[in-house]
């Protein structure tokens, strides 16, 4: 037997959790039974109303999808035309993670990475790109597209008063406003705002929901509060595959997931996890990148550390030059922090 001590311990990424037993209830429970294809089951009809419900927004649809890479694409790809432009920070997961996936899906529309501190895009930035575009221009790409990523790839998270200020100023120049909420609960939970607060009220047009990685077994999701959007997307999913034969399986589980705020519940157990492995890293004298909001980090402990981390098995995406991300789970426990920081304490003195 393995010891304790000897154990593996998870923090690779949020992704290679299990599924939380409320969403494979859910799934039990949707397996009786035979049910009406591609959506038109009553799970799906019940999906779209509790979503409304959560957002306060009537005129909300959701449309359930294979992962978060499909979710940010073909969001965006309804979004903006072909000869549009998205904007986006530069480290964003849309720029630099999915293989040019919106690109592929808006037929050529391009992405353009902006700096801004905190690993966000700020209205001061975003104003230089508007004023560096020659509008009309067909030679020059139109900006269509704000997109933010709530949290950040790098765990920072934007306030309901920033999101809300740069959709201001893109709707002020006619643009959209999108939400890569890949972890878009812990947000919720770290801010301590309510979904509507975050993403209704200050003017997201569409987001994707994150599921996959905060408990769901194999569903992502597109939330569009725009209709005529939303209309493209009927024909866009199913143009690209993403249109379940079986649904209802997809929207169980999302619905086990909105309901009684389970995944607020289950984002609420992975921060206090970073919480709690965040501040012991600080006090081994760690040098943190930037300063973790809701379950992920990025520590700077040097080469031989990262090799001696490894070889304690822990668990982590090496970044290269001395540098590791750590990411907490719902199933991460008190325990298993704890014992990580005994291993780390090892590694680095």
């Amino acid at each position: 037997m393995t010891a304790a001590s000897d154990r593996p311990i998870e923090l690779r990424s949020d992704n290679a959790a299990g599924v939380a037993p409320e969403i494979m209830a859910a799934l039990a429970v949707a397996d009786e039974g035979s049910a009406l294809a591609y959506g038109g089951d009553a799970i799906t009809e019940r999906l779209q109303e509790l979503a409304r419900d959560v957002f306060h927004q009537p005129s909300a649809q959701v449309f359930p999808v294979g992962s978060g890479t499909a979710a940010n694409s073909l969001a965006l790809s309804a979004l903006c035309p072909p000869w549009g432009s998205v904007l986006c920070h530069e480290t964003a997961h849309i720029f630099v993670n999915e293989g040019g996936a919106t690109s592929l899906f808006g037929g050529g529309a391009v992405m353009r990475g902006l700096p801004g501190d905190g690993y966000k895009l700020h209205p001061a930035g975003v104003q230089r790109a508007f004023d560096s575009t020659n509008w009309g221009d067909p030679h020059h790409s139109q900006p269509s597209v704000v997109s933010i990523t709530c949290p950040t790839d790098f765990g920072t998270v934007y306030t309901v008063d920033e999101v809300s200020a740069l959709a201001t100023l893109a709707h002020g120049q006619g643009l959209k406003m999108h939400l890569d909420g890949a972890r878009l609960a812990n947000a919720l939970v770290a801010l301590g705002a309510a979904p509507h607060e975050l993403l209704t009220d200050a003017g997201v047009d569409a987001f994707s929901l994150g599921a996959i990685k905060n408990g769901a077994m194999g569903t992502d999701a597109i939330v569009c509060f725009d209709p005529a959007v939303s209309e493209q997307l009927v024909y866009r999913l199913k143009r690209s595959g993403h249109v379940a034969s079986k649904m209802r399986y997809q929207s169980a589980q999302l619905i086990a997931y909105l309901t009684g705020d389970l995944w607020l519940r289950l984002a609420a157990r992975s921060n206090e996890a970073m919480a709690q492995l965040s501040g012991g890293l600080r006090d081994l004298g760690v040098e943190l990148l930037a300063d973790p909001q809701a379950n992920m980090l990025f520590a700077r402990v040097g080469e031989p550390a990262v090799a001696a981390i490894a070889e304690a098995g822990v668990l982590f995406y090496p970044m290269g030059n001395g540098v590791l991300r750590f990411v907490t789970s719902f199933q991460t426990t008190a325990d298993d922090v704890a014992e990580v920081l005994q291993r780390v304490e090892r590694a680095v003195s």
